[in-house]
């Protein structure tokens, strides 16, 4: 029919790469010592030292979360890492890429406001930074049953003050009755409305 369904993002590369990095920062964390990224940076952070508790935060059933009284629902993410500025946190997420220049893209940004956000919440005192580590895939030395990196951190300004409002927002749609229209640019909108006709 010429007719396809949008194709998932594929992910599993990427959730391999986080569990060996969630594995590579841990051992750092449980010498005491900063990761090597951290080094070259020359960042004035550490490793936030509470394994157990990021375990908690790192858990996709769990997570870090906070339960909004007044609109009787929870707001929850899971962190990657966590870096520690004297008394102040801020949120580190792995970022793996198979392009050739790493680009934080605006769900990023968003990413990191809701972690900061929630960290406050939890009663945290924040840098308002984020850090992104993104490992880039290098092409240009070969592959030998490896797969090449290039390391790059990045830090952005966090923003939390939106944060509340999108929340709102979102607990709203998900409790309609009926969803509302696709958005003009949602590819699955597209797909649904051309699969119609057969």
């Amino acid at each position: 029919m010429g007719i396809r369904r949008p194709q998932p993002f594929p992910y599993a590369l990427n959730s391999a790469v986080d569990v060996l990095l969630k594995q590579e920062f841990d051992g750092y964390r449980a010498k005491g010592e900063l990761h090597p990224l951290l080094l070259t940076g020359n960042i004035p952070v550490k490793l936030f030292q509470n394994q157990e508790l990021l375990n908690e935060w790192r858990s996709n059933f769990k997570g870090i979360r906070y339960y909004d009284p007044k609109l009787d629902a929870t707001l929850f993410g899971a962190v990657d890492d966590v870096l520690a500025q004297d008394e102040k946190l801020a949120p580190l997420d792995y970022k793996s890429t198979g392009s050739a220049v790493a680009k934080v893209y605006d769900r990023f940004q968003l990413q990191m406001d809701i972690y900061t956000h929630l960290l406050e919440r939890n009663g945290y005192q924040t840098m308002r930074k984020g850090f992104l580590a993104f490992y880039v895939v290098d092409k240009n030395n070969g592959f030998e049953d490896k797969l090449p990196f290039r390391k790059e951190l990045h830090i952005i300004d966090t923003d939390t003050s939106y944060v509340p409002e999108v929340f709102a927002e979102a607990v709203s749609l998900l409790r309609q009755n009926t969803p509302p229209a696709h958005n003009q640019d949602c590819e699955h909108g597209k797909w649904l409305s051309s699969a119609k006709g057969f």
